[in-house]
């Protein structure tokens, strides 16, 4: 019998059409489910895209597989993963690979890499990005683990990765243990945060331009033509242009505003938070979609709650358009560096040697965050991979100096009108925060020395001091 040269076990959608995937690009693919239902479903409606080789046990599963064995694990993150790859390694040998292509914890990734690692077998924790379609059709692969193990299979991972349009693969190892997932999860936070922008700036042309989601939908098709082009972008104009066919509403206006989040945003931000990496777009998009769910205190707050607001006075309709657009590309920027900041800082921390150029690269197509931009941060990071920010980069710095202007004046009128836009806000903030002479941190520095004897630095001198708040309050050297 013929053996598979990569196995998937857990079928379910993404499991399914990674499977359905690897078949179509000619890999012989053994596939295993612990309800053998759905692997027979597979096989029943899919068999004619490829070869499959089906196994009701786990045992004749990793038997159908040629050495060294590769078996790409798509099922729950934590405990549910834990299980399947205790399984899997009473069966496996020295030299075979375990895949974890799910969305787990980057933590979790390092400490079953240390276990694994220890028993002779290869673990290789791998993002996955683009979804159902991505699964299928091409998505964008960040495998970590072993670079040895990436000889056996990155070709495989390489070839039903999606393309660019110079035909690169969207896949690159990453680096050793955890750094796959972390690569992935930080991709999801950038996610978060250029969701929640679209969001805002959905709001802001609604709001005061009372435009109906339709017309709205034009504007973001229009964007999608130029240098805001992405899948974000595009999918938002095909919701907004959706009618619910029950009421002939506006889809988006019968869904309710409260936004699900499945966890990957939170770990970004306490990441940066443990690597002291300020991702303050990515964060309030974070809690953007945490108070959305915060039912009890909005509806409290309804009617109770003051806003002494003022009214929109948009007299050059285009111009505001305009505006709200160069806000929505500045801050997307910033949303994409912060994430390559935080991506450097935990490869600096791991010993990871993450290059930050190829990031870039790998998510120009098949993933979620694709957009035309890639291109742009891919080339910046190629003039100067040590780049401090993207944000200094002529290219970027040049854009964002066109856009500034209004950016300022969205942000203004979103305070001044009362329509929340708290990742717009945030992303300038931290904008100004970089290219600010001084900050007002000298005068936290005098306060932590009083209350706590914390010391601090002088522009002057060299040293770390302290006042004597309590006694004459002469300054010595700490």
């Amino acid at each position: 019998m013929a053996l598979a040269q990569i196995g998937v076990t857990g079928l379910a959608v993404m499991g399914r059409n990674l499977a359905r995937n690897f078949a179509r690009n000619g890999f012989t693919v053994a596939v295993h489910n612990r309800s053998a239902e759905k692997m027979r479903s597979l096989i029943a409606e899919h068999g004619d895209e490829g070869d499959f080789i089906g196994s009701e046990s786990l045992e004749d599963f990793v038997a159908s597989l040629q050495v060294p064995r590769t078996v790409v694990v798509m099922v729950q993150a934590g405990g549910p993963t834990d299980a399947v790859i205790d399984q899997l390694t009473t069966l496996l040998e020295p030299g075979d690979i375990i895949v974890d292509a799910g969305n787990a914890l980057y933590t979790d990734t390092m400490r079953r890499e240390k276990d694994l690692a220890a028993k002779g077998l290869h673990f290789v924790g791998s993002g996955v990005s683009g979804g159902e379609e991505g699964a299928l059709l091409g998505p964008s692969i960040m495998p970590g683990g072993p670079a040895e193990s990436y000889v056996t299979l990155g070709p495989i991972l390489e070839k039903i990765a999606a393309k660019a349009e110079d035909g690169t693969p969207c896949c690159v190892h990453i680096g050793p243990d955890g750094a796959g997932h972390f690569v992935k999860m930080v991709h999801n936070g950038i996610e978060y945060a250029d969701m929640q922008l679209i969001g805002e700036a959905y709001d802001l042309l609604r709001t005061g331009l009372d435009l109906n989601p339709a017309e709205i939908a034009e504007i973001f098709a229009e964007w999608n033509q130029g240098d805001l082009e992405s899948f974000l972008i595009e999918i938002t104009a095909e919701v907004l242009r959706q009618t619910d066919a029950r009421t002939g509403k506006a889809l988006v206006d019968v869904i309710k505003d409260e936004a699900g989040q499945k966890g990957t945003g939170r770990w970004t931000v306490k990441s940066a938070l443990d690597l002291g990496v300020p991702v303050t777009g990515i964060a309030e998009a974070t809690f953007a979609r945490a108070i959305s769910s915060q039912v009890k205190q909005r509806e409290a707050a309804r009617g109770v709650l003051t806003a002494s607001t003022g009214d929109f006075h948009i007299n050059n309709r285009e111009g505001f358009i305009e505006d709200v657009r160069l806000a929505l590309y500045a801050s997307k920027v910033v949303a994409y560096a912060q994430g390559f900041d935080q991506i450097r800082a935990a490869s600096e921390e791991f010993g990871w040697d993450i290059t930050l150029g190829d990031m870039a690269k790998i998510w120009r197509a098949g993933c979620i965050i694709r957009a035309r931009f890639l291109d742009r941060i891919t080339q910046a990071f190629e003039r100067d991979a040590d780049l401090p920010t993207l944000l200094v980069d002529p290219y970027f710095a040049d854009e964002i100096a066109e856009g500034v202007g209004a950016w300022r004046r969205v942000v203004a009128q979103s305070a001044l009108t009362g329509v929340p836009a708290p990742a717009f806000a945030s992303s300038l903030a931290y904008y100004d925060s970089l290219r600010a002479e001084r900050l007002p941190a000298a005068l936290i520095q005098g306060q932590r020395d009083f209350f706590g004897a914390h010391t601090y630095k002088r522009v002057d001198v060299d040293g770390t001091f302290h006042t004597l708040w309590s006694g004459d309050r002469s300054e010595v050297e700490a």
